[in-house]
């Protein structure tokens, strides 16, 4: 077995790799249309993204979902039973609106409308996944979505995401996944694409 297929192994993640988790997704979604709409400036975006996925995966996701990392990437997955818990309570909120901003109200918007077009139906949704620049093209974003999607398809459900970045959507949809809708965010905000992928016995995956 070669390093490199050891690296792009998930593995579970936990709260002490919560700093380089977010190293990592800060770089995997430094040129993201959404989070350049939330973080326009260009000086302070990596630091601030850095903050924002600190947060969320310290305080929302760790908890509540399954999180996985390989090398150079992580994925955030919430199964149906968890996400009632996998929403941000008030200080997670506050500490949010502090990285922010005046942005802040942007993101209370996305979360709002990406929330009102989920499936209403039991799911597993893929709330994060992004891999490092320098690690893209070694298969560990693949990884994570594999090792996500066996668990969701053994749970007989399907799975689900949303993606604002048009060049991703071929990656997703090599994996089972297909465009439903696309959302266009208020404030003159980028789109969203809404993709589901149907459950799979593991014969066909």
């Amino acid at each position: 077995m070669t390093c490199m297929s050891i690296t792009n192994m998930p593995e579970t993640a936990t709260i002490d790799d919560a700093p380089s988790i977010s190293r990592t997704l800060a770089r995997a979604f430094d040129d993201d249309p959404m989070m350049r709409w939330f973080f326009p400036d260009d000086a302070s975006r990596g630091t601030r993204l850095e903050r924002y996925f600190t947060t969320i995966f310290t305080r929302q996701y760790v908890h509540h979902s399954v999180c996985e990392r390989t090398g150079a990437a992580a994925a955030f997955w919430v199964p149906p039973e968890a996400q009632a818990k996998a929403v941000p309570d008030a200080e997670t909120i506050q500490e949010l609106q502090d990285i922010l901003g005046d942005r802040a109200p942007l993101l209370r918007d996305a979360v709002e409308t990406a929330a009102g077009h989920a499936p209403q139906e039991p799911h597993w949704y893929l709330a994060v996944i992004g891999a490092d620049p320098a690690g893209q093209g070694q298969g560990h974003g693949a990884a994570l979505l594999r090792s996500g999607l066996a668990k969701a398809d053994a749970a007989g459900l399907p799975a689900y995401l949303e993606s604002s970045k048009p060049s991703n959507l071929s990656f997703y949809e090599h994996f089972g996944f297909t465009v439903q809708e696309e959302v266009r965010l208020p404030g003159d905000g980028p789109t969203l694409w809404a993709m589901r992928r149907e459950a799979r016995r593991p014969a066909d995956a």
